[in-house]
């Protein structure tokens, strides 16, 4: 990307900029972040030291085999388009390696960016469901008041009161998905699938939730590790901040789901018949034969 490409996307955040683009970043998920041993990573590291896998251009030495050399985790990070933001507009284009100078404050910075597009991409979803009209002009102020946030200076990034904005916008997550699930709670009366209802931050870790009617459920920090949803019926449903690691959403109906990520996607397991929103990708995985076995299991 050019300085003046970068200068114009200064400009304006659109929805692809809101979703990674490992092409125009500096590797920083890959250094930035910390983590452990476990299943989902077969070596562990520091934050601030680059993942034995990074090459000298930014990119990974195993993207295509990330799977099954026990890189799992990889595969389901989302840095909501941060990763490029960082690189190519708050740090113009220097990278760390060559601009060692940068490096720490470059990946101190990451995460603060990465919660904030977070936070724009919820906004904008909500700014086109039609049932927000009401809060339209509320959202838009939101909107415009995060997106200047990402473009402060490295130093203003790393003292804003990020909890304190985080409260704010969620103040009008939270209407949204009222206005959203109450809608589909009109449409469920006398529906013959009776409707599942759950508080937020459920524990639903490996519930047989299979056909369920789930329409506009409020599954706001559910933990759905490991549930069985084939063939459930999530439309209208909240899932922001939900935990969907190695659920079977086959035949799942998520089409007019809200605040779902394309990293809960990529940490679920789902197949051909998984109705998905436009706006997120099928993951490669979900067509493995491995993935076929483990769902027969569920």
């Amino acid at each position: 990307m050019s300085k003046n490409q970068r200068q114009l996307s200064k400009h304006s955040i659109s929805p692809e900029s809101l979703h990674s683009d490992c092409e125009n970043c500096f590797g920083l998920c890959c250094v930035a972040l910390p983590f452990a041993a476990s299943a989902d990573f077969a070596k562990g590291k520091e934050g601030g030291s680059p993942c034995p896998n990074l090459q000298a251009d930014f990119r990974c030495g195993i993207h295509k085999d990330l799977r099954k050399k026990g890189f799992k985790g990889c595969t389901v990070y989302e840095c909501f388009g941060a990763g490029q933001k960082v690189s190519q507009i708050t740090f113009e284009g220097n990278d760390w390696l060559e601009n060692p100078q940068y490096a720490k404050q470059m990946f101190d910075v990451f995460p603060v960016m990465q919660q904030l597009h977070e936070m724009l991409l919820y906004l904008n979803e909500a700014l086109i469901l039609k049932e927000t009209h009401s809060i339209h002009k509320e959202l838009k102020s939101m909107v415009g008041k995060t997106e200047q946030l990402t473009f402060l200076s490295p130093e203003s990034l790393m003292e804003l009161d990020l909890s304190g904005h985080r409260a704010d916008v969620n103040v009008l997550l939270l209407k949204t998905s009222e206005l959203v699930r109450v809608e589909w709670e009109s449409k469920n009366k006398g529906a013959k699938n009776s409707r599942k209802t759950y508080e937020r931050g459920a524990n639903l870790f490996g519930a047989n939730l299979q056909k369920a009617n789930l329409q506009g459920a409020n599954l706001r920090g559910a933990y759905l590790i490991a549930a069985n949803l084939k063939d459930a019926d999530l439309r209208g449903a909240d899932v922001i901040g939900a935990d969907f690691r190695d659920a079977n959403l086959s035949g799942a109906n998520l089409t007019g789901t809200i605040f779902l990520t394309q990293a809960q996607i990529n940490s679920a397991k789902g197949d051909a018949n998984t109705k998905l929103p436009p706006v997120l990708t099928r993951p490669a995985h979900w067509s493995t034969s491995e993935n076929k076995k483990e769902q027969e299991i569920i």
